[in-house]
C-alpha cells in the first residue's frame, strides 16, 4: 500500500490573520479614580506623621549637630567661623574627655552585666508559680516607675561619706568608712548601683514576657528525656531568649553610655557638671552638656555627642555579637537529649 503524500509540505504557511484590536480601556469617573488614589497613597498619608516628627525632632538634630562640629561657634553666635575637623583633633588630645571616657566605660560596664544577669534572674523567679503574680510584677516596676530625681537624692544620702546608712553597715561589719565621692572607683559603683535599682525591674518584666512566650512542649518534651530544671533554663530557655537578650542588651548599652542624670544628680556642689571635685565621676554627657552650656563652646560639645555617638554604634554592635554568641550556645534540641 503506498503512502499519501502531503501535497501542502513545500507551500510557504500563509501570513496569520491580524489580532483584532483591543477595545479601548473605559474611562474612569473622578469617584473612580479617587478611589485607586486613595488606595494607592492612603498608606503613605498613614506614616506621614511619623515620619514628618522624626525628620525634624530626630533626624534633623543629628546631621545640624554634625554640621556645627565643623564650625568654632559659641552659644549666642549666630555664625561660627570654619574649623573643619580641628575640633576632633583636639578632643583627641584632651585629656579630659578620655577622663570622661573610662568613667563612662566604668559606669557602663558596672551597671550593665550585674543588671542584665539579676534581670534574667529575676524573671526566672518571677516565672515559677507564686500567689499574686500581679503584685510581685508591680512591685518589680516600682523603682522604675519613681522619679529619678527623689532616687538620686535618696542614693546620695544612702552613700553619704558621714552619715550615710552604707557606711554605717560597713562600720558594723567592721570596715573603714568609704568616701563614695571622692573615691573614684567607689563613686563609680555608687552611681551604678542607682542605675541598677532603677533598671533592673524593667528590664526582666521584658525578659519574663519572652519566658512565657516559650511553649511549655519543648520544656515538657526535656521533662520526659530527663533534663533538669537547670539544663533546662541553659539549654532551652536562654537560647530561646535569644533576640530579647539582644534588645535588652543594645537598650542598655545606649542607656549606659548615655547616663547623665544619675551622676549629675550625686554631685555633692549643687549645679555643678563637673562630676566631682576631680572629675572622678564625669561622664561624657555630662562634659559635653559642660562644654556647650557653661564653656558655650557648640562646635566642640557637637565634636562630643558625634564621638559618643560612633561609640555607642561600636559597643552596641560588639554586645550584639557577643550575646548572639553566647545565648546560642547549646540548643533546645540538645537539652533534650
Amino acid at each position: 500500500m503506498t503512502s499519501s503524500v502531503d501535497t501542502d509540505a513545500g507551500r510557504t504557511p500563509s501570513r496569520a490573520a491580524p489580532a483584532p484590536p483591543r477595545p479601548p480601556k473605559p474611562r474612569l469617573t473622578w469617584r473612580q479614580r479617587l478611589s485607586v488614589a486613595d488606595v494607592k497613597w492612603s498608606p503613605y498619608l498613614y506614616i506621614a506623621p511619623f515620619f514628618v516628627v522624626f525628620g525634624v525632632v530626630g533626624l534633623f538634630p543629628v546631621l545640624y549637630t554634625a554640621y556645627l562640629s565643623l564650625f568654632d561657634r559659641e552659644l549666642l553666635d549666630i555664625e561660627g567661623t570654619w574649623v573643619g575637623f580641628d575640633n576632633y583633633a583636639t578632643l583627641l588630645s584632651d585629656t579630659q574627655f578620655w577622663t570622661t571616657l573610662v568613667n563612662t566605660v566604668s559606669i557602663f560596664l558596672l551597671s550593665t552585666i550585674p543588671q542584665i544577669i539579676v534581670a534574667v534572674g529575676l524573671a526566672a523567679l518571677l516565672n515559677t508559680r507564686l500567689r499574686t503574680p500581679t503584685g510581685w510584677r508591680v512591685g518589680v516596676l516600682l523603682p522604675y516607675v519613681a522619679s529619678l530625681v527623689a532616687l538620686g537624692i535618696i542614693f546620695a544620702n544612702l552613700f553619704g561619706p558621714n552619715y550615710g546608712l552604707v557606711n554605717g553597715i560597713l562600720e558594723l561589719l567592721g570596715f573603714d568608712r568609704i568616701d563614695w565621692q571622692a573615691n573614684r572607683f567607689a563613686s563609680h559603683v555608687a552611681i551604678a548601683v542607682m542605675v541598677n535599682w532603677r533598671w533592673t525591674g524593667y528590664n526582666a518584666l521584658i525578659v519574663l514576657a519572652a519566658m512565657k512566650a516559650i511553649p511549655r512542649d519543648v520544656h515538657e518534651a526535656a521533662m520526659i528525656d530527663g533534663a533538669g530544671a537547670s539544663r533546662r533554663f541553659f539549654n532551652i530557655t536562654l537560647p530561646l531568649l535569644r533576640p530579647t537578650l539582644i534588645f535588652v542588651v543594645i537598650t542598655s548599652t545606649i542607656g549606659g553610655l548615655q547616663i547623665f542624670t544619675e551622676p549629675k544628680l550625686f554631685d555633692a556642689m549643687p549645679g555643678s557638671n563637673n562630676g566631682g571635685s576631680s572629675n572622678q565621676f564625669q561622664t561624657i554627657t555630662l562634659y559635653m552638656y559642660q562644654t556647650a552650656f557653661e564653656t558655650q563652646d557648640l562646635g566642640y560639645a557637637s565634636a562630643i555627642a558625634w564621638v559618643l555617638f560612633v561609640l555607642i554604634i561600636v559597643i552596641a554592635l560588639i554586645n550584639f555579637l557577643l550575646t548572639r554568641r553566647l545565648a546560642s550556645t547549646g540548643a533546645p534540641e540538645d537539652g533534650a537529649r
